[in-house]
Protein backbone atom coordinates (compact mmCIF):
# COMPACT_ATOMS: atom_id res chain seq x y z
CA UNK A 1 0.00 0.00 0.00
CA UNK A 2 1.47 3.49 -0.70
CA UNK A 3 2.23 5.86 2.27
CA UNK A 4 2.88 2.18 4.43
CA UNK A 5 6.63 1.33 5.41
CA UNK A 6 7.45 -2.37 3.72
CA UNK A 7 8.15 -4.42 6.96
CA UNK A 8 8.05 -7.63 5.45
CA UNK A 9 7.28 -10.79 7.62
CA UNK A 10 8.33 -14.04 6.20
CA UNK A 11 6.28 -16.33 8.88
CA UNK A 12 3.13 -16.54 10.48
CA UNK A 13 1.59 -15.92 7.07
CA UNK A 14 0.16 -18.09 4.19
CA UNK A 15 1.48 -16.91 0.98
CA UNK A 16 -0.94 -16.74 -2.09
CA UNK A 17 -4.03 -17.47 0.72
CA UNK A 18 -6.00 -14.40 0.84
CA UNK A 19 -9.13 -15.33 -0.99
CA UNK A 20 -11.16 -12.18 -1.02
CA UNK A 21 -11.30 -9.15 0.81
CA UNK A 22 -14.90 -8.23 2.72
CA UNK A 23 -13.42 -5.08 4.46
CA UNK A 24 -10.58 -4.45 6.92
CA UNK A 25 -10.65 -5.63 10.69
CA UNK A 26 -9.29 -3.35 12.92
CA UNK A 27 -7.47 -4.54 16.72
CA UNK A 28 -5.57 -3.37 19.76
CA UNK A 29 -1.93 -4.97 19.91
CA UNK A 30 -2.48 -5.04 23.77
CA UNK A 31 1.39 -3.80 23.38
CA UNK A 32 3.71 -1.48 22.00
CA UNK A 33 4.44 -0.84 18.23
CA UNK A 34 8.24 -2.44 18.54
CA UNK A 35 7.42 -5.07 20.28
CA UNK A 36 4.53 -6.98 18.23
CA UNK A 37 6.96 -5.87 15.11
CA UNK A 38 9.05 -8.56 16.97
CA UNK A 39 6.61 -10.95 18.23
CA UNK A 40 5.56 -11.38 14.29
CA UNK A 41 8.79 -12.41 13.49
CA UNK A 42 9.15 -15.38 16.24
CA UNK A 43 7.89 -18.31 14.86
CA UNK A 44 6.00 -19.00 18.46
CA UNK A 45 3.90 -16.11 17.70
CA UNK A 46 1.41 -18.42 15.05
CA UNK A 47 -0.09 -14.46 14.49
CA UNK A 48 0.76 -12.16 12.17
CA UNK A 49 -1.43 -8.37 10.60
CA UNK A 50 -1.73 -6.99 7.22
CA UNK A 51 -1.02 -3.58 8.43
CA UNK A 52 0.29 -1.67 12.01
CA UNK A 53 0.14 2.09 13.36
CA UNK A 54 1.92 3.43 16.46
CA UNK A 55 0.46 5.74 18.62
CA UNK A 56 2.53 8.23 17.15
CA UNK A 57 1.38 7.68 13.62
CA UNK A 58 3.72 5.61 11.55
CA UNK A 59 1.99 2.97 9.49
CA UNK A 60 3.82 -0.10 8.48
CA UNK A 61 2.48 -2.83 6.06
CA UNK A 62 3.87 -6.57 7.46
CA UNK A 63 2.13 -8.63 5.04
CA UNK A 64 0.53 -8.21 1.26
CA UNK A 65 -2.61 -8.18 0.59
CA UNK A 66 -2.52 -10.96 -1.88
CA UNK A 67 -1.32 -13.01 0.97
CA UNK A 68 -3.31 -14.13 4.18
CA UNK A 69 -2.41 -12.80 7.54
CA UNK A 70 -3.29 -14.42 10.83
CA UNK A 71 -4.95 -11.96 12.76
CA UNK A 72 -8.69 -13.45 12.92
CA UNK A 73 -9.29 -16.94 12.51
CA UNK A 74 -12.00 -17.41 10.13
CA UNK A 75 -12.30 -14.38 9.27
CA UNK A 76 -8.32 -14.50 7.51
CA UNK A 77 -8.80 -15.51 4.55
CA UNK A 78 -11.39 -12.36 3.55
CA UNK A 79 -10.88 -9.67 5.69
CA UNK A 80 -7.44 -7.52 5.75
CA UNK A 81 -6.08 -6.76 9.23
CA UNK A 82 -4.71 -3.30 11.26
CA UNK A 83 -3.12 -3.63 14.36
CA UNK A 84 -3.03 -0.74 16.50
CA UNK A 85 -0.34 0.48 18.75
CA UNK A 86 -2.16 0.35 22.54
CA UNK A 87 -3.82 -1.76 25.79
CA UNK A 88 -7.03 -2.80 26.10
CA UNK A 89 -9.42 0.07 27.19
CA UNK A 90 -7.64 2.73 24.89
CA UNK A 91 -8.71 5.16 22.55
CA UNK A 92 -6.90 5.32 19.14
CA UNK A 93 -5.01 8.55 18.87
CA UNK A 94 -5.88 11.45 15.74
CA UNK A 95 -2.66 9.35 13.86
CA UNK A 96 -4.06 6.58 14.57
CA UNK A 97 -7.40 7.23 13.40
CA UNK A 98 -6.06 9.12 10.07
CA UNK A 99 -3.98 5.77 9.16
CA UNK A 100 -6.71 3.20 9.73
CA UNK A 101 -8.62 5.57 7.01
CA UNK A 102 -6.40 5.50 4.70
CA UNK A 103 -6.01 1.75 4.98
CA UNK A 104 -10.17 1.86 4.43
CA UNK A 105 -9.62 4.39 1.45
CA UNK A 106 -6.81 2.42 0.12
CA UNK A 107 -8.60 -0.87 0.48
CA UNK A 108 -11.95 0.84 -1.11
CA UNK A 109 -10.11 2.48 -4.36
CA UNK A 110 -8.30 -1.35 -4.94
CA UNK A 111 -10.98 -3.88 -3.79
CA UNK A 112 -14.19 -1.87 -3.79
CA UNK A 113 -14.42 -2.32 0.05
CA UNK A 114 -17.70 0.13 0.66
CA UNK A 115 -17.34 2.91 2.73
CA UNK A 116 -19.32 1.87 5.92
CA UNK A 117 -19.41 0.00 9.46
CA UNK A 118 -19.93 -3.89 8.73
CA UNK A 119 -22.31 -5.27 10.37
CA UNK A 120 -20.51 -8.61 10.97
CA UNK A 121 -18.68 -11.08 9.78
CA UNK A 122 -20.42 -11.44 6.35
CA UNK A 123 -20.99 -7.72 6.11
CA UNK A 124 -18.19 -5.64 3.81
CA UNK A 125 -16.60 -2.69 5.28
CA UNK A 126 -14.96 -1.62 8.46
CA UNK A 127 -15.00 -4.04 11.14
CA UNK A 128 -13.16 -5.05 14.51
CA UNK A 129 -12.05 -7.99 15.84
CA UNK A 130 -14.53 -8.95 18.35
CA UNK A 131 -17.42 -8.48 15.86
CA UNK A 132 -16.29 -12.46 14.89
CA UNK A 133 -17.11 -13.88 18.05
CA UNK A 134 -15.84 -17.11 18.58
CA UNK A 135 -15.09 -18.26 14.80
CA UNK A 136 -12.81 -15.48 14.68
CA UNK A 137 -11.08 -16.50 17.78
CA UNK A 138 -13.41 -15.16 21.05
CA UNK A 139 -11.45 -11.51 21.36
CA UNK A 140 -14.50 -9.90 22.59
CA UNK A 141 -12.41 -7.20 24.39
CA UNK A 142 -10.71 -6.28 21.37
CA UNK A 143 -10.32 -3.42 20.10
CA UNK A 144 -12.62 -2.24 23.02
CA UNK A 145 -15.37 -0.66 23.40
CA UNK A 146 -13.60 3.01 23.26
CA UNK A 147 -12.17 1.76 19.87
CA UNK A 148 -15.63 0.79 18.39
CA UNK A 149 -17.11 4.06 19.15
CA UNK A 150 -14.44 5.60 16.80
CA UNK A 151 -15.17 2.94 13.74
CA UNK A 152 -17.75 5.76 12.34
CA UNK A 153 -15.15 8.48 12.78
CA UNK A 154 -12.46 6.54 10.74
CA UNK A 155 -15.45 5.79 7.78
CA UNK A 156 -15.82 9.64 7.95
CA UNK A 157 -12.05 10.04 7.18
CA UNK A 158 -11.83 7.68 4.72
CA UNK A 159 -14.97 8.94 2.61
CA UNK A 160 -13.30 12.27 2.87
CA UNK A 161 -10.22 11.06 1.40
CA UNK A 162 -11.97 8.67 -1.20
CA UNK A 163 -13.64 12.32 -2.01
CA UNK A 164 -17.04 10.87 -1.01
CA UNK A 165 -18.04 13.38 1.35
CA UNK A 166 -22.24 12.34 1.25
CA UNK A 167 -24.03 12.52 4.32
CA UNK A 168 -23.80 9.33 6.40
CA UNK A 169 -26.09 7.58 8.87
CA UNK A 170 -22.88 6.13 10.76
CA UNK A 171 -21.54 9.14 12.35
CA UNK A 172 -21.28 8.91 15.73
CA UNK A 173 -23.92 11.38 17.11
CA UNK A 174 -26.80 10.22 14.62
CA UNK A 175 -27.30 6.12 16.37
CA UNK A 176 -29.80 5.79 18.92
CA UNK A 177 -30.02 2.10 19.95
CA UNK A 178 -33.36 0.55 20.60
CA UNK A 179 -34.99 2.17 23.92
CA UNK A 180 -34.25 0.03 26.57
CA UNK A 181 -37.61 -1.95 27.23
CA UNK A 182 -39.32 -1.94 30.64
CA UNK A 183 -39.31 -4.97 32.75
CA UNK A 184 -36.69 -7.17 30.38
CA UNK A 185 -35.17 -9.10 33.33
CA UNK A 186 -34.10 -12.94 34.15
CA UNK A 187 -36.43 -15.19 33.82
CA UNK A 188 -39.24 -13.52 32.29
CA UNK A 189 -40.74 -13.73 28.83
CA UNK A 190 -42.40 -10.25 28.59
CA UNK A 191 -40.67 -8.17 27.31
CA UNK A 192 -39.24 -10.44 24.88
CA UNK A 193 -35.87 -10.91 24.87
CA UNK A 194 -35.14 -11.57 21.27
CA UNK A 195 -33.70 -8.11 20.56
CA UNK A 196 -30.89 -8.72 23.30
CA UNK A 197 -30.32 -12.29 22.12
CA UNK A 198 -29.60 -10.91 18.76
CA UNK A 199 -27.33 -8.11 20.00
CA UNK A 200 -25.72 -10.91 22.34
CA UNK A 201 -25.10 -13.05 19.20
CA UNK A 202 -23.49 -9.81 17.17
CA UNK A 203 -21.09 -8.89 19.49
CA UNK A 204 -19.72 -12.75 19.87
CA UNK A 205 -20.80 -13.33 23.86
CA UNK A 206 -23.60 -15.90 22.62
CA UNK A 207 -23.06 -18.50 20.41
CA UNK A 208 -24.53 -18.08 17.05
CA UNK A 209 -26.27 -21.55 17.25
CA UNK A 210 -28.57 -20.82 19.67
CA UNK A 211 -32.35 -20.47 19.38
CA UNK A 212 -33.75 -17.30 20.07
CA UNK A 213 -36.47 -17.66 22.39
CA UNK A 214 -38.67 -14.80 24.21
CA UNK A 215 -37.50 -15.94 27.71
CA UNK A 216 -34.56 -14.21 29.52
CA UNK A 217 -33.55 -17.68 30.58
CA UNK A 218 -30.12 -19.48 31.49
CA UNK A 219 -28.22 -19.03 28.22
CA UNK A 220 -28.97 -15.46 27.58
CA UNK A 221 -27.71 -14.85 31.20
CA UNK A 222 -24.84 -16.24 31.03
CA UNK A 223 -24.05 -14.59 27.78
CA UNK A 224 -25.16 -10.88 29.65
CA UNK A 225 -22.41 -11.86 32.44
CA UNK A 226 -20.18 -12.58 29.86
CA UNK A 227 -20.37 -9.27 28.56
CA UNK A 228 -20.48 -7.76 31.94
CA UNK A 229 -16.91 -9.43 32.72
CA UNK A 230 -15.39 -8.19 29.63
CA UNK A 231 -16.51 -4.32 30.21
CA UNK A 232 -16.88 -3.98 33.62
CA UNK A 233 -17.35 -0.06 32.96
CA UNK A 234 -20.82 -0.78 31.82
CA UNK A 235 -22.00 -2.65 35.22
CA UNK A 236 -22.64 -1.21 38.91
CA UNK A 237 -19.77 -0.44 41.17
CA UNK A 238 -19.34 -3.88 42.97
CA UNK A 239 -21.22 -5.75 40.93
CA UNK A 240 -19.80 -9.06 39.67
CA UNK A 241 -21.18 -11.38 37.21
CA UNK A 242 -24.65 -10.06 37.24
CA UNK A 243 -27.14 -11.45 34.91
CA UNK A 244 -29.49 -8.47 34.01
CA UNK A 245 -28.45 -5.52 31.81
CA UNK A 246 -29.78 -2.52 31.96
CA UNK A 247 -30.08 1.30 29.92
CA UNK A 248 -26.46 2.17 30.03
CA UNK A 249 -25.33 -1.82 29.51
CA UNK A 250 -28.24 -1.90 26.73
CA UNK A 251 -27.01 0.84 24.59
CA UNK A 252 -22.98 -0.22 25.24
CA UNK A 253 -24.04 -3.40 24.23
CA UNK A 254 -25.61 -2.35 20.67
CA UNK A 255 -22.60 -0.26 19.80
CA UNK A 256 -20.14 -3.36 20.44
CA UNK A 257 -22.69 -5.64 18.63
CA UNK A 258 -23.12 -3.34 15.58
CA UNK A 259 -20.88 -0.75 15.62
CA UNK A 260 -22.37 2.54 16.02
Amino acid sequence: MPGAVWRPITINHTKGGQQSVRGVVVHIMDGTYAGTDSWFRNSKAQASSHFGTSRAGALCQWVDTSDRAWAQADGNRTWLSVENEGRGGDALTDDQLDRNAEVLAWAHKTYGVPLQIADGPSGRGLGYHAMGGSAWGGHTSCPGSRVVAQLAEIVRRAKTLAGDTAPSDDKPNTYTPPKFPTGLAPNKAKPSAKTLQRALKAAGYMPKSVTEADNYGPQTQAAVVKFHNAHTQYRAAGVTRDPAIGPKGWAALFRLAYGK
